[in-house]
């Protein structure tokens, strides 16, 4: 045997041999996972007080190897760079290269990364403008194909999928109705109850339920019921197609022969169109009593004083005007949910950041589509 060789044994089936010679490391045999322990420990003997300069490492005398002595070779070479050896493998075997190469590269450090130029404003804008782009094309493309899904739903009915509807109702109609309770009963007395001094002032303590029977019926209620389904199930909405979409149950809808839009977004559309003017209507009701509570306790008013000015003063047209408005409101917050949901990308973080623009932008156009109304109605002397 070579001087500087040394080769261990535990069976007559399975040798390594370990030779340091003229800057060359040669690896030799059978280096596996038994012999792990004694691999290691020659090669640290092997290549004690080695001077810093370049070390070959030869593999080409190895008749097999092992992930874990693939690995202690690896970490030797770390070891090695870190006292200025600078360690290359050479003449690994064919059928060993992809096993020491996988290797190789987990233990290779990450590359430092250039610091990047601060973007300038020209640079800001320009990529902010071309994410609305982006935005708006994606905005247009999901109008265009929800409106192919309802042509095609109108001229094939049988392919839509009613069976969800009612479970929709359910959740966005039923579930919501405790709070839209709460809310709007609150709002009726928050307005009769801050009202109530100055009506004392002036003697018109009947007129509390004018105030509150017209803000609740006009504004109030078709707008605060309105935020409440936009927050449950608008956001609700954008996180299950959301979810779908980043797991790619869309893409297995498609696969199916269903048409996404008509099998998701219809049905969710129409469940809100259906529930957000019945929560409006109910929400007129509480908001008045609400209004009566104080009217009574604070405003020495009676039930049957208050009932009658506020059938006097509340029209048909104010109940109508508030019904038109939770038609719209529904419309905007079913389109917008589920164009955020299938916008989504880049799994869960993707899918809360859409939730969440699902709510901003609902809010937004709530309150747009108030103002817009609200001009309108008063142009056509309304």
């Amino acid at each position: 045997m070579a001087p500087g060789t040394r080769t261990l044994r535990k069976d007559e089936d399975r040798a390594f041999a370990i030779e340091r010679r003229d800057g060359t490391l040669r690896l030799g045999g059978d280096l596996l996972l038994p012999d792990a322990a004694a691999i290691w420990r020659e090669l640290h003997r092997t290549t004690d007080g080695l001077n810093p300069g370049p070390l070959t490492i030869d593999l080409s005398r190895a008749n097999a190897i092992d992930g874990a002595v693939t690995a202690l070779i690896v970490a030797l070479r770390s070891d090695l760079a870190a006292r200025g050896v600078r360690a290359e493998l050479v003449g690994t075997p064919e059928e060993l290269r992809p096993l020491v190469q996988l290797y190789e590269a987990d233990a290779e450090p990450p590359k430092q990364r250039r610091r990047r130029k601060p973007e300038g404003m020209v640079e800001q804008v320009g990529r902010a403008t071309a994410g609305i782009l982006e935005e708006l094309r994606a905005v247009v493309t999901f109008f265009g194909e929800m409106v192919v899904a309802v042509v095609g739903l109108v001229r094939h009915p049988r392919t839509g999928h009613w069976k969800e509807v009612p479970p929709l109702l359910e959740r966005t109609g039923a579930d919501a109705l405790p709070i839209v309770l709460l809310i709007n009963f609150l709002m009726g007395f928050v307005m009769a109850y801050q009202s109530a001094r100055q009506l004392k002032m002036y003697g018109a303590n009947v007129y509390v339920a004018d105030l509150v029977g017209i803000s609740v019926t006009r504004e109030l209620a078709p707008l605060m019921t309105a935020i409440i389904v936009c927050g449950r199930s608008g956001a609700a909405f954008a996180a299950e197609i959301g979810s779908m979409k980043v797991s790619e149950e869309v893409d297995a809808l498609r696969t199916l022969g269903l048409r996404p839009f008509a099998w998701l977004v219809v049905p969710r559309v129409i469940a809100l169109l259906v529930v957000l003017p019945a929560l409006t209507m109910i929400a007129d009701i509480i908001g008045v009593i609400g209004g009566l509570f104080v009217a009574v306790t604070s405003l020495d008013v009676t039930m049957r004083g208050y009932f009658v000015e506020t059938t006097t003063s509340v029209q048909l047209w104010d109940v109508e005007h508030g019904l038109i408005k939770s038609v719209a409101f529904a419309l905007a917050i079913g389109l917008i949910a589920c164009q955020q949901g299938f916008a989504a990308s880049g799994g869960a973080e993707g899918v809360g950041r859409r939730t969440t623009a699902t709510v901003v932008t609902s809010l937004f156009a709530l309150v747009v589509l108030d103002a817009l109304f609200t001009v309108m109605f008063r142009v056509l002397g309304r």
